[in-house]
């Protein structure tokens, strides 16, 4: 396992992120006091998220919408299969660069993300709504989804 890159360890500490199941780091930083009525789901809930250039969050999906926030870093690949469709969203502030800070994620795509950059790391805020639990949470292998998606083979591989 190589070194963490020196800034990305440092937010580690500072922010006191743990591992996270699907790859990288992470700390929930808000859950709404508010539940969606009739049900014990909270109305939003939020997280800070590392990745380093050394890991990567794998194919996964969950059941509500997700905005991904970019605070710092390398640019973040947020690849997502929708239907028949990969894309590969560039997360980051070179909006010159066709970057973007900013990214929603609908509720039921298949999606994971990856630092450009062997040696970089990608912080960036993630919000849910309704509020995230892990019994929404489904993490994806290469078996589960080459026999849906042959013709995205090689980032399904990569992925998972």
């Amino acid at each position: 396992m190589m070194e963490l890159p020196k800034r990305a360890q440092e937010l580690i500490d500072q922010l006191g992120l743990l591992p996270h199941p699907e790859g990288g780091f992470y700390k929930e930083t808000y859950r709404s006091e508010t539940t969606i009525q009739g049900s014990e789901r909270q109305l939003m809930t939020s997280i800070y998220f590392l990745l380093t250039g050394e890991n990567y969050s794998r194919f996964h999906r969950i059941t509500s919408d997700e905005a991904w926030y970019f605070h710092e870093g390398n640019t973040l690949l947020v690849h997502t299969i929708e239907g028949e469709t990969h894309t590969a969203h560039h997360l980051g502030l070179a909006n010159e660069a066709g970057e973007q800070p900013f990214l929603l994620v609908k509720g039921g795509t298949i999606f994971g993300s990856e630092v450009l950059g062997r040696e970089g790391y990608a912080l960036v805020s993630c919000a849910v709504a309704p509020g995230f639990d892990f019994a929404d949470f489904e993490l994806f292998t290469a078996q589960d989804l080459l026999p849906l998606y042959p013709q995205h083979k090689e980032i399904i591989l990569k992925m998972t």
